[in-house]
């Protein structure tokens, strides 16, 4: 299993909208292209503006083909163009991919 963490630098005054549109469309979404939301958090700096979850992956080359179809998703466009009509929801992504460590059996 491959896991994508991926932290958001969110602008100010926007994490509001970015959390909506998370919670109201683009996990839904990610779904419907076999990319699974295992776990989701918000800095507990509120200063750092920082938004940090991780999409569990079969292999590199599924995320590479589900990603790619999540992006050209016309239900995804239309969800972007709408929620961005007042600026971009985020400043920076930063990406991390990450497999378990084999000799630890939690969670």
């Amino acid at each position: 299993m491959l896991y994508e963490l991926r932290i958001y630098t969110i602008p100010e005054g926007r994490m509001q909208a970015m959390l909506d549109r998370f919670r109201d469309d683009t996990i839904r979404i990610f779904a419907k292209h076999g990319m699974n939301v295992t776990e989701f958090w918000v800095d507990a700096d509120a200063s750092k503006n920082r938004l940090y979850y991780i999409l569990e992956h079969r292999d590199a080359e599924a995320r590479e083909r589900n990603f790619e179809a999540f992006m050209k998703d016309p239900e995804w466009l239309d969800v972007r163009e709408r929620t961005e009509r007042d600026g971009p929801l985020y400043e920076a992504i930063d990406i991390v991919y990450m497999r378990k460590a084999p000799f630890f059996q939690g969670r």
